[in-house]
């Protein structure tokens, strides 16, 4: 393939970096008045990124015509299910920070240039094909990551969160790159592909070392226990519309490259990561059910929620087949729409000043200050909880489905009974914002904006979501199937 080819395939990288960095000479010109018009050529790219990535999805791209670069890149179908999820995320977020930070006289120019790189490092890592293009994909994005979380610079909670963040980060890069070593060493390839027939023929114990500190490394970035500290302080630390980005984009990306290296690369050898997988799961859910019960702050509390929904996906992993897959990247879609409209929900929780607000006890008798709110911050919980009939419950019940059908059925059990030990901290919530007496905390105008973004995700979460079950579980089955084909 000649580099013309190659370089129409990343066209929507292209894009992302050369937009990126007209708006970065825009910023050092006009400074932080030019923020909002920043922003808005940002939300603009990322559609225009958005549009470029949907024909392969639809139709099902695979294979050599849309490897790039020697097989380092690849423009297939399910790398596109996950940058619309990620360009989704971007935008949203580029969406809500506007107010939030100009609230505080804080929004940078700077900023929808970050989420801008870091979704530009989010679609090289989940179209990676080579442990070395998937190691230049995630730096970039966390070193935009590092300075979104620590953006608010005045503010101690976001500057402890940004370090946090940076040191454990690091940390995790260290040691994924310590197993692309040692997997290269082993294998003698660091492309996907050639991985997969190497470990083919046979797998030394230096091979399996590899295969344990590479997904050590990308549980760091998916939040799964044991590599999960880091998440409930960034969480509550950095900025919410920041969270709300963190909550969702980078999940999505770490998400895909998880299943893309555990299903693509180490594919031939499934018995040897599956049970580090089966116990990821089961301990994300169980860590992150009772995690959440004693927590005070609503971010703190979505942030365990969220270690507690990647154990979910995880369980799809474990399975090791197609039908696993597909129900993971069914239950990813929803649970980022899921946590979109939560953390959206989250900005809108504010005092008579604009400030602020995110103890779950100042969250007393919402239903009767603002109803509306109340009753998309409960269709979000009930949603992030599955239970139905909510759009959340659809997503639980296609990984199970396939667990079951995969044979693992005591690992099905397990995660049924963890997840209604987790609807308690779900109902906690509800239970504070309908049944105790008004706080009188909460005061503050909803922005039309926020109203609107939440609206059209509750109409989404409601029952009328599951009209899209069908479409939906064709696009993953389209998705997994080019990975895989």
């Amino acid at each position: 393939m000649n580099l013309l080819t190659s370089l129409g395939l990343v066209l929507s990288e292209e894009v992302l970096s050369v937009v990126g960095l007209l708006l970065l000479l825009v910023s050092a010109w006009g400074g932080d008045k030019a923020a909002r018009t920043i922003s808005l050529a940002a939300i603009l790219t990322l559609a225009a990124v958005g549009v470029l990535a949907v024909p392969a999805l639809t139709l099902g791209s695979h294979g050599a015509e849309v490897s790039a670069f020697s097989g380092q890149f690849s423009k297939d179908g399910f790398a596109s299910y996950a940058k619309l999820l990620i360009y989704l995320s971007a935008a949203v977020t580029l969406v809500v920070a506007p107010k939030f930070f100009e609230k505080a006289g804080t929004y940078r120019a700077e900023f929808p240039i970050l989420v801008l790189f870091a979704a530009l490092g989010m679609g090289i890592m989940v179209s990676a094909t080579d442990m070395l293009t998937l190691y230049i994909g995630l730096e970039m994005n966390s070193l935009a990551s590092y300075v979104l979380a620590a953006m608010l610079r005045t503010d101690e909670r976001s500057a402890e969160a940004g370090l946090k963040y940076f040191v454990l980060g690091s940390l995790a890069s260290g040691i994924l790159l310590f197993g692309i070593s040692l997997t290269y060493g082993f294998t003698g390839s660091t492309q996907f592909d050639l991985i997969h027939t190497a470990l083919g023929h046979g797998m030394s114990t230096g091979a399996l070392f590899g295969i344990v500190f590479v997904l050590a490394g990308l549980a760091f970035k998916i939040s799964a226990v044991p590599f999960h500290m880091w998440t409930p302080d960034v969480y509550e630390g950095a900025p919410t519309p920041v969270t709300t980005f963190f909550a969702t984009a980078p999940k999505a990306a770490a998400m895909a490259l998880t299943i893309r290296v555990a299903l693509g690369a180490f594919g031939t050898q499934s018995d040897a990561w599956q049970q580090i997988v089966m116990f990821a799961a089961i301990a994300s859910i169980v860590v992150g059910a009772l995690g959440a019960i004693g927590q005070g702050n609503i971010k703190r509390l979505l942030a365990y929620s969220s270690i507690n929904n990647v154990g979910f996906m995880l369980l799809g992993l474990a399975t090791g087949t197609a039908a696993g897959a597909s129900g993971m990247l069914v239950y990813l879609a929803i649970y980022v729409i899921t946590s979109l409209v939560s953390f959206v929900s989250v900005l809108m929780l504010t005092d008579a000043e604009g400030n602020q607000i995110e103890k779950i006890a100042d969250l007393a008798g919402l239903s009767r200050v603002k109803p509306g709110l109340a009753a998309a911050l409960a269709m979000a919980m009930f949603s992030l909880a599955g239970i139905p009939p909510l759009f959340g419950f659809w997503g639980k019940f296609v990984v199970f489905m396939a667990v079951v059908k995969a044979g693992f059925i005591p690992l099905a059990a397990i995660g049924i009974a963890a997840s209604v030990i987790g609807a308690f901290y779900y109902l906690k919530v509800i239970k504070v914002m309908f049944f105790d007496e008004p706080s009188g905390k909460i005061g503050g105008k909803c922005d039309p904006i926020y109203t609107a973004l939440v609206a059209i995700g509750c109409v989404f979460l409601s029952p009328l979501g599951y009209l899209l079950t069908g479409p939906l579980g064709r696009l993953a089955d389209t998705a997994i199937a080019t990975l895989i084909h």
